[in-house]
């Protein structure tokens, strides 16, 4: 498929286009951890440092984002650069925001779902997260359910990630990936991990061990014509891993203090990664960065055992 054959809102930088011209795979990176997740410029360098160890695994990586009326598909130094440095001008978009976003030549970044039905517009089928978004906690009273659910029920894509996020109700969040048929796969243990901690105190669906395992897995599950993107939950390194106990603590602060301040909805997550940044006085940041690497050196080799885009 070429270029020129896909939605015509889509916009391939140099080195993505290349890549496709002569089959070497690509990954799908979002662009809302850099512009919403980390400060600057830990957040610039975290975002270079991930595309180079794609690069390193022998595919290409592409940076999603919004600028100047089109979904750019891959991002170049300078762009890059401006997103990192943007802060809260860019639009935060889920699926229900790229429209908007796109015909009022907005910036935006994109979260999980997005960068999922992007990557799906531009025939990438690996894309590289920190971690997905799910059921909150409280959200029997608040209704409040990320659309990255939704989108992994519906996106034929596969998202490597550390699991949920930790701020998250995890039972209920596996519990609605069930119900819409979406596969939780485990690299190389048998729990859910839960993006600072390894093991969640859960269990995911399947366990696989290597990225061809995953590759063959992830080949049956859309050669049955099943349309449901795949979860691959892949453990952060133990050296960098932080107690589930001690994140638990933080995060009750930094959960009440949401409450208190009114914070809800698109905004909690940011605040949350914010607060626990400082309470864990950086370390969760480190942390979230080495997982975000991690994932990124998996979806490199998943994307080659998978083959060309």
């Amino acid at each position: 498929m070429t270029t020129e054959s896909l939605n015509p809102c889509l916009r391939f930088a140099p080195e993505v286009a290349q890549a496709r011209a002569v089959g070497r795979p690509v990954v799908a990176l979002e662009s809302t951890i850099v512009a919403h997740g980390m400060p600057y410029p830990e957040n610039l360098h975290t975002a270079r440092a991930v595309e180079d160890l794609i690069r390193a695994e022998g595919a290409t990586p592409a940076t999603i984002a919004v600028m100047e009326g089109c979904i750019h598909i891959g991002l170049s130094d300078p762009q890059l650069t401006h997103l990192a440095q943007s802060g809260q001008q860019a639009m935060k978009l889920s699926r229900r925001d790229l429209a908007f976003a796109v015909a009022s030549r907005r910036l935006g970044a994109t979260t999980v779902a997005s960068t999922m039905l992007c990557a799906a517009l531009a025939g990438i089928r690996v894309f590289v997260t920190g971690g997905i978004g799910g059921v909150h906690r409280g959200a029997p009273q608040s209704m409040d359910v990320s659309a990255d659910l939704l989108e992994l029920a519906r996106t034929p894509v596969a998202v490597v990630c550390a699991g949920a996020k930790s701020i998250l109700d995890l039972p209920l969040t596996l519990e609605v990936l069930e119900t819409h048929g979406v596969p939780v796969v485990a690299v190389g243990q048998s729990a859910f991990p839960a993006f600072y901690t390894r093991d969640s105190g859960l269990t995911a669906d399947f366990q696989l061990d290597t990225p061809t395992e995953i590759a063959h897995f992830l080949q049956c599950h859309w050669r049955l014509g099943l349309p449901s993107g795949v979860v691959v939950a892949n453990p952060v390194p133990m050296e960098s891993e932080i107690p589930r106990v001690t994140v638990e603590t933080w995060l009750a602060q930094a959960l009440a203090e949401a409450e208190q301040q009114g914070i809800s909805g698109k905004a909690s997550t940011p605040f949350l990664l914010k607060r626990l940044a400082e309470l864990s006085q950086g370390r969760s940041l480190a942390t979230n960065i080495a997982l975000v690497k991690n994932n990124a050196v998996l979806g490199g080799r998943l994307a080659v055992s998978l083959g060309p885009t």
